[in-house]
């Protein structure tokens, strides 16, 4: 199946309507799509929160802004589709529950389409794992230490992969807590991604 062809389908897919309407969000399936056969990068994430499904656009939040700043790549950079594909662990924003925290990314969505975009993306040379969610999916057992034991052995996943956390201003502590990730990782990203990108 071709990338037009996957996005089509992917676009019109309404598995988890039920499951969506009966969050605390009570919300329609909205699939955000970012993604093109040329990318070079792979930003595989978790899966939109509730501005982004307004939005249809990937990391329109603070959690982009972070993340860029991460990379050290410009609004134009992140969504240049020739560059850059966002493609999160679930497509569509998963509901909050009654406490109005965000709930888990479906595993049927990954089950059902991960695969087909990710066989439509042939050149991908640099893949950053936001978060648990992506890191198991990728890394397998290589995860299962949990986030902060897999993103300090990023030395065995570098040059092509890079495991980070995830953005989201509730890991602002985590970041004050393991100083070594701005210090060590991100200069090395921020390399590899010139690279790539030159």
């Amino acid at each position: 199946m071709t990338e037009s062809q996957v996005t089509e389908e992917l676009r019109r897919c309404t598995l988890c309507a039920e499951r969506f309407a009966a969050t605390a969000s009570g919300h329609n399936p909205r699939p955000v799509i970012w993604f093109h056969p040329d990318a070079r990068i792979l930003v595989a994430g978790q899966a939109p929160g509730l501005r982004v499904h307004l939005s249809g656009k990937p990391f329109t939040d603070p959690s982009g802004d972070r993340l860029r700043d991460w990379m050290g790549v410009s609004e134009t950079e992140f969504y240049d589709l020739s560059k850059v594909a966002i493609v999160p662990m679930a497509f569509c924003f998963p509901g909050y529950d009654a406490k109005s925290s965000d709930l888990p990314p479906p595993k049927i969505c990954a089950k059902t389409w991960r695969a087909q975009v990710l066989d439509s993306l042939p050149k991908v040379r640099l893949t950053l794992l936001i978060g648990g969610y992506a890191q198991s999916w990728h890394l397998g057992a290589a995860a299962k230490g949990g986030v902060t034991r897999t993103v300090a052995q990023w030395r065995d996943f570098a040059p092509e992969v890079f495991p980070l956390p995830h953005p989201s201003w509730r890991n602002t502590a985590w970041l004050k807590k393991n100083p070594w990730f701005e210090a060590e990782v991100l200069p090395a990203l921020r390399t590899r991604l010139a690279e790539v990108l030159a």
